[in-house]
This record gives structure tokens, C-alpha cells and sequence, in this order.
């Protein structure tokens, strides 16, 4: 669903991605591992058509975000780090207001928003505005955001960042129920090790290079360390990146 090959991105003289080649299937639950400053939020920012890479390709679903960026931004949803809802909207007007952007019918709007709010437990919220809700709440109107048009691929940027333990929990099974139901690949970015071992597939990125790709155990191994977490803290706490092991 989601492909990149020979992906670079420059600031000047610092060089946030270098050659980065990456795949996401159908169905994946894939976690982008990887310290503050590695280079995950800037991944994003590309795949998402908000910066246009130096060098490289992506595809989504078949389709050049280059050369067919409708057509590929189409199958891509989205959370960013940074929350961006409208805090003086209620949770269904944010929503239809999403749903207006895709150009959804709006009794379709009407009810993939009823169901999905329901499934994530914020139906009964659905008229209170969104400062009047908890930081996870928050979360889950913006996951629900993002899913409305259906995408094929879903990308998610330190979605838990300053969540409680709980919160940070019920929508990680949230979003794992919905890759089990509709076939949804999920890219999430994050700096938590415990987030990544319960992953499909484990990418491991550091100062914009791609270390190690497999499951959490082959990871592990890889890093050469006791744990997910001691690996990923000894390698990434190197002051030079080593050869990319897959």
C-alpha cells in the first residue's frame, strides 16, 4: 500500500532523510522506532504532500505522489503530532467538516460517523466541543477523522504523546481492532519501545537512515540487545549509525 525508495530530504546542510526505502502492506500494523530528531515527523511530512522530497519515490496504492498526488493522497489518512481540531466545534462538526472535504455523501458523513464514534466509545459526545474533552478523546475524534474517507493507508505521528497509560492503551486497541477488520496499513511513529513490541513489523530509523526492519524478536536480535528497549537505546545512543540490517 505504501512504498518509498531512495527517499532523501534536506534543511540546508542538515540532511533529515538519506536514501530511505521503506513498504507497508494491507493489513500491517507497522511501528517507525526511532529517537526525537531521527527524522519521523519529516517522513511524514513528506508522505502527506506537506514537503516535497529532494530525492527519492513514494507510492501509494499504486499511485506517484509526485506525478498523481490526488490520487495517491486519496488512500492516506492521517494524525498528526500536533492536535488540529477545531476546539470551539463540537466532535460531529469537526467531523462532517472533514467529511465535506472528501466529498462524502452526508447521510453516508452521517452514519460512518455515528458507527465510528460509537465503536471508539465517544458517541454520547457526540454535540460537546472538543476543549471540553480529555486528551484521549481528543485522539480518538481525530483517529475517527482520519478513517472517515476510508483510506488505505494510515499514518500516525507520536499519536500518544501526553496521553495517560490508559488512554494511550484504548487506542492502540482501537486502532488494532480496526487493521484486523478492514485491512487498514498502519504506519505509527514513535519514540516508545513499548508501543513498537506489539507491532506486525518494526522499522527502526536513526538520523534519517533505516537501521533494522522485521518483527520485534528479529529487531531484537538485530540490535543485539537483552530487549527491544536496550537495543534500540544502545544503537541509537551511537554517535554513528551502523550498516542497515533487515
Amino acid at each position: 500500500m505504501l512504498r518509498t525508495t531512495g527517499l532523501t530530504k534536506r534543511y540546508g546542510s542538515r540532511v533529515a532523510l538519506k536514501g530511505l526505502s521503506l513498504s507497508l502492506a494491507s493489513g500491517q500494523f507497522v511501528a517507525l522506532l526511532g529517537p526525537n530528531g531521527a527524522g519521523k515527523s519529516t517522513l511524514f511530512q513528506v508522505l502527506t504532500g506537506l514537503f516535497a522530497a529532494d530525492e527519492g519515490e513514494v507510492e501509494v496504492a499504486g499511485h506517484s505522489l509526485g506525478r498523481s498526488a490526488t490520487a495517491a493522497l486519496r488512500h492516506i489518512g492521517v494524525v498528526f503530532q500536533q492536535m488540529s481540531l477545531d476546539l470551539d466545534l463540537s466532535i460531529r462538526r469537526n467531523l462532517l467538516f472533514q467529511a465535506d472535504l472528501h466529498g462524502l455523501p452526508r447521510r453516508v458523513a452521517m452514519q460512518r460517523i455515528e458507527a465510528d464514534c460509537a465503536r471508539l466509545g465517544i458517541e454520547p459526545n457526540l454535540d460537546r466541543k472538543v476543549r471540553e474533552l480529555s486528551g484521549g478523546n481528543r485522539r480518538k475524534v481525530e483517529l475517527v477523522r482520519a478513517l472517515l474517507h476510508r483510506p488505505s493507508v494510515l499514518l500516525m505521528d507520536e499519536a500518544t504523546v501526553g496521553l495517560d497509560p490508559k488512554s494511550r492503551q484504548d487506542l492502540m486497541r482501537a486502532l488494532r481492532a480496526d487493521v484486523k477488520e478492514r485491512g487498514v496499513g498502519v504506519l505509527w511513529a514513535t519514540h516508545l519501545v513499548g508501543e513498537a513490541e506489539g507491532a506486525d513489523r518494526v522499522l527502526v530509523l536513526h538520523k534519517g537512515e533505516l537501521l533494522c526492519d522485521g518483527t520485534p524478536a528479529e529487531v531484537t536480535q538485530a540490535l543485539g540487545g537483552a530487549t527491544l528497549e536496550a537495543g534500540f537505546i544502545a544503537r541509537t545512543n551511537e554517535s554513528k549509525p551502523k550498516e542497515t540490517v533487515t
